[in-house]
């Protein structure tokens, strides 16, 4: 990508919850970079601005670029400008496909927040050709959902690499514990998907398919359908995990992407691990059946519109308090079984704030800043984060402060 655009990055949706937060981290993390601010109003895009510049007085300088979600020919004027556009605008399924579309056609890297499926799958189908034709990678999911998950799997294989020379055959993981708020705008775009499921079979069927976000022809393999119920194990009981069905599906896409780097046969899943005991099963029965209730009473059209109305609204989230007391602690565990040995690694992915919101904002930024200043080798597409950042992502987030380490 040539380095006569104008900006480094541009933050679209910077008024918005999540995009406030993603802002400061941008200006915080991102010395020397050309920070450009974009979205529909020019008015919340300044107080947003003044707000940040009360305790950072450089950002009173950012460029305020104006553009609506749904004006093509804006975002295209946008994309040509920026080395990187990172977005937190969603539901992405309603407002994040022009501007995907604009970014692949004008060679311009893309990351966004995205952990609703039917957008990934239209974005790889509308976009993969045209962002590999230009050199853009447009990277979805690099927020909670799915950078913990893609990247702790990389390292596991890694690991079983470096110690046995062999790849993983499969690998787990695992929520240990997990403290976190819901934003309005995370609620959003899960009753958009249910939504769209529940107007159409097709999507139902591909929000089913394990192997949804692979590319076409590679939609095979050992999995099965996402873990529902409780299982009981030695020494744990294991429930499901919300965002699995997602992010598993993320990381069979880093796998084939990477030229089944894993295996062909390799195997995937997310759950949440409780102790073997009668309050850890009473924990984890009551999270399966929580779920399952809640996804229930979203898809029943008349009780979904009184759950959504009892939730916050697009734009809430977290106080500051709550999100300095969130954390998360996430184990994978690769397996491998050549030559009929098992030998097993176990990766720690972990953070000492709020998952969702303060530390994915983290995450994000990282991402762009990955993607503007890194020397990375990989080819233009629809990527993921294992796929396009790799292991130069891996320790810009060691370096913020998260774990991400083998033991």
């Amino acid at each position: 990508m040539t380095d006569l655009r104008e900006f480094d990055v541009v933050l679209f949706g910077a008024t918005g919850y999540t995009g406030e937060l993603a802002l400061g981290e941008l200006v915080r993390r991102g010395a020397g970079l050309r920070l450009a601010l974009a979205g529909r109003d020019a008015k919340k895009l300044e107080a947003v601005r003044t707000r940040l510049a009360a305790g950072v007085p450089e950002a009173s300088k950012l460029p305020i670029l104006v553009a609506d979600a749904h004006d093509r020919p804006a975002l295209d004027g946008v994309a040509r400008r920026a080395r990187v556009v990172c977005t937190t605008v969603g539901p992405y399924a309603l407002h994040g496909e022009d501007l995907a579309a604009a970014c692949a056609e004008a060679g311009t890297h893309l990351c966004d927040l995205t952990g609703e499926v039917t957008f990934m799958r239209r974005s790889i189908d509308r976009n993969d050709a045209t962002a590999a034709r230009t050199g853009a990678r447009i990277v979805h999911a690099c927020g909670f959902d799915s950078i913990p998950s893609d990247l702790g799997v990389l390292l596991a294989d890694e690991a079983m690499r470096v110690r046995a020379g062999v790849p993983c055959d499969e690998a787990t993981l695992e929520v240990l514990s997990l403290r976190g708020g819901a934003s309005g705008g995370t609620l959003a775009s899960m009753f958009t998907l249910v939504e769209e499921a529940r107007r159409d079979p097709a999507i139902r069927k591909l929000l089913l398919d394990p192997y949804a976000l692979n590319p076409e022809g590679e939609r095979q393999g050992p999995d099965g359908p996402d873990p529902m119920g409780v299982e009981s194990t030695q020494d744990a009981y294991l429930a499901p995990f919300v965002m699995g069905a997602v992010n598993s599906r993320v990381v069979r896409r880093s796998n084939a992407l990477l030229g089944y780097r894993y295996g062909r046969d390799f195997r995937y899943r997310e759950v949440s691990r409780f102790p073997k005991t009668p309050k850890g099963f009473l924990a984890a029965t009551s999270l399966a059946a929580g779920l399952g209730a809640f996804v229930a009473s979203v898809a029943t059209p008349g009780l979904g519109r009184l759950v959504r109305a009892a939730l916050p609204k697009p734009g809430a989230g977290p106080s500051l308090e709550e999100r300095e007391r969130g954390r998360f602690r996430l184990r994978v565990v690769g397996v491998s079984r050549a030559a009929h040995v098992e030998r097993r690694v176990v990766v720690r992915v972990e953070g000492d704030r709020d998952p969702g919101y303060a530390l994915t904002s983290v995450m994000l930024a990282e991402s762009a800043v990955c993607l503007a200043s890194d020397p990375l080798t990989s080819p233009g597409g629809v990527l993921t984060p294992a796929t396009a950042m790799g292991m130069s992502l891996v320790e810009r987030l060691r370096r913020a402060g998260l774990v991400l380490t083998a033991d």
